[in-house]
């Protein structure tokens, strides 16, 4: 007995010192790439104010993060040493390599996008993943850089431990740390420092990894907390005394129709459009990544979109207007549906989207011709798929334009996304003909989107610099807007071509009896944000000839609230047909002159990021709560008791989404078949 110990312990120490000689390497390796990442960053976005305090902040969750995944290392190359040492050391160096390569992959699409990847991954088709992979704009630099750190990667790995045979106590010493970092979860811990005031300087100092990682774990191993219904509905549904302000529906059969309730909406655009003869046109025009921290008056990075700046002082101008998501996915059905998000995207759910009504379903039953176009694939994010069931009457999409139109410039791959701004306006023109019927048309564009290439790339770079200038930037703020310069210039880009189109429309018969919504889908999230709101202020106008007068407005409203308020506004002065009982997720635009929000929206970053929520002033993100100011900036608070308001309305909301997602009805049988155009 005594000598199977001795036998045990030794082959421990052998272990132990095995395991430690690759694991240091392994660990100089991830400081190396922090460091590789700190000074590429900076390269790419500029120094930050507080460039140290993150950077120390990223080595020390790096290094909290190697010790927890030391522990499970080690645990495995010990059960792979009692069939052989060779054999475990081989496969833990093997292992340790594909971790740091993944790394590497991981840290370059960050400083690419400035978004870490997490569990979205997963809800994307292959098609989709190489899509957005390879129209990436993939720099000649940053290609070396990334050759030459797999290199080194593997040649450390391979060679390195060899030559290094650390003491046994040495080895069991970190294994013990590691094991305690994994006891006290210490890594999870660490991703809460905030290492600076800014979500980009937070998120830099954050360990792709781990997040990765997590975000993995949770998506194909729920908590049960996760999972959990909140069937209190007692709690969810109540009404907080303090909340009167805020719209609130009256649902009809929560346990059937979740979100069924009636149409309460408010005709709040009647007193601006005046009626004409015949139905308006309904012109909805997307705009990829088109965010409001550079748009319009007010953006705290100058505003890079003249003509729409001057476009809203002849509209109806919304400057504290959000999206519901981070990503394009959401932007079609949040706007032309104001439905639900679904698990992973309300698109997403294929043909399991339950039958509901929108705005081009209804318009549609009501005589209105109906068409989608798009520059880019509109297979992606199943986009099409949505459309159908909504009764398009055209999708055109990349597969529509003819030879005769250029798409934008490839990477250095060959790809890119489809075709330009300016493109899909002029065949969009070239698909119109004279018609009786109103229409309905909606476009997205692609062009400020990766990899940021337009044509006359360098007419459009001296705009960038001279839009500066006219802005009056400091020398400061324009080094750091250089750091992008080619995003500024796909936004001058995307503005010039807005601007055309507007020109050219005000020559054709029919654009006087013609109302725009022009819009961005998301923030761009490749320039740096301020916080967590950030990401989803977009610019909204609404403009037409019918207009009797413009105005601005300062209260806060969303892409959920579009088709209710078109839809009433039609309804009112044109008697267009439409149900009592509507399933939107938003109760129509706010045209409150100063700031205030009467509303409640969730928010979903991701296809699988769905924790920031707003509710009047405050905002929840995961388990932080803030206060929100006219400027829409974030402010830490601590309120417990406006914390639990806002969590109990959010997670009513989840709750309602899940039943979706399960299967529930958007609508009944009675509703949909009585409007939906056949």
């Amino acid at each position: 007995m005594t000598r199977y110990m001795s036998l045990s312990l030794a082959h421990i120490k052998r272990t132990a010192s095995r395991f430690t000689s690759w694991y240091l390497i392994f660990c100089a390796l991830f400081l190396f790439l922090r460091c590789a990442a700190m000074i590429y960053d900076r390269m790419l976005h500029g120094r930050l104010p507080a460039w140290w305090d993150v950077w120390l902040a990223g080595i020390a969750k790096d290094m909290i993060f190697l010790m927890t995944l030391g522990a499970w290392a080690f645990l495995g190359h010990l059960l792979l040493s009692l069939f052989s040492q060779k054999l475990a050391q081989r496969i833990s160096i093997i292992t340790a390599i594909l971790f740091c390569l993944l790394h590497i992959i991981l840290t370059q699409y960050f400083l690419t996008t400035l978004t870490m990847l997490g569990s979205d991954l997963w809800y994307y088709s292959g098609q989709d993943i190489w899509q957005t992979v390879s129209a990436a704009n993939i720099r000649a630099l940053a290609a070396i850089g990334l050759l030459a750190m797999i290199i080194l990667v593997v040649w450390s790995l391979t060679k390195l431990p060899r030559s290094i045979h650390p003491a046994p106590a040495l080895g069991i010493s970190i294994i013990v740390l590691s094991g305690l970092a994994e006891i006290f979860n210490l890594a999870y811990r660490s991703q809460n420092w905030r290492s600076e005031s800014s979500e980009y300087g937070n998120s830099l100092s954050n360990n792709t990894s781990y997040y990765f990682y997590q975000q993995s774990l949770d998506h194909f191993f729920p908590s049960a907390a996760e999972m959990n219904t909140y069937a209190d509905s007692n709690m969810l549904n109540e009404r907080d005394e303090l909340n009167s302000s805020i719209d609130y529906f009256n649902y009809t059969d929560e346990a059937r129709y979740p979100f069924l309730h009636s149409d309460e909406t408010k005709d709040v655009l009647s007193p601006f459009l005046r009626r004409n003869g015949t139905k308006p046109n309904i012109v909805i025009i997307l705009l990829e990544g088109v965010g409001r921290a550079y748009s319009n008056d007010g953006a705290y990075l100058g505003s890079f979109t003249p003509f729409m700046d001057s476009l809203s002082k002849h509209s109806l101008y919304w400057e504290n207007f959000l999206s519901s998501a981070g990503r394009t996915f959401a932007v079609l059905p949040s706007t032309l549906a104001s439905v639900p998000f679904g698990k992973t995207g309300f698109t997403e759910m294929g043909d399991r989207m339950p039958p509901h009504l929108s705005l081009l379903s209804l318009l549609k039953y009501n005589g209105y011709k109906t068409s989608f176009y798009y520059g880019g694939d509109a297979q992606f994010d199943n986009m099409a798929g949505f459309l159908q069931r909504n009764a398009i009457g055209h999708i055109y999409d990349m597969q529509s334009f003819p030879g005769s139109y250029s798409k934008l410039p490839a990477n250095p791959l060959g790809l890119c996304w489809g075709y330009g701004d300016k493109e899909l306006y002029r065949f969009y023109f070239s698909t119109l003909h004279e018609e009786d019927t109103p229409y309905c048309r909606v476009l997205l564009t692609v062009t400020s989107h990766e990899p940021f290439l337009v044509p006359e790339q360098e007419k459009y770079l001296d705009r960038f610099e001279h839009r500066m200038n006219e802005l009056r930037l400091d020398k400061a703020s324009k080094e750091i807007a250089r750091d992008f310069k080619l995003k500024y210039a796909s936004i001058l880009f995307a503005d010039d071509a807005l601007r055309d189109f507007f020109r050219y429309y005000a020559r054709r018969p029919d654009y006087h009896n013609t109302i725009f919504v022009v819009t961005g889908d998301h923030r761009m999230p490749e320039i740096p944000m301020n916080d967590k709101l950030d990401r989803y202020r977009v610019p909204f106008l609404i403009y037409s000839p019918l207009l009797q007068r413009s105005a601005k407005f300062a209260s806060v409203s969303s892409h959920f609230d579009v088709t209710p308020s078109l839809l009433r506004l039609l309804q009112t002065q044109y008697q267009l047909q439409l149900p009592s009982l509507v399933s939107w997720v938003g109760s129509g635009l706010d045209t409150g002159y100063t700031f205030r929000n009467r509303k409640a929206y969730p928010f979903m970053q991701s296809k699988r990021f769905m924790i920031d929520f707003i509710q009047g002033e405050h905002m929840i993100v995961g388990n932080d709560l803030f206060s929100v100011d006219a400027q829409m900036r974030l402010t830490p608070v601590v309120d417990r008791y406006k914390m639990g308001q806002l969590q109990r309305r959010f997670e009513k909301f989840k709750r309602k989404n899940r039943q979706i997602t399960a299967g529930a009805r958007l609508l009944p049988d009675s509703v949909y078949q009585r409007y939906f155009p056949r």
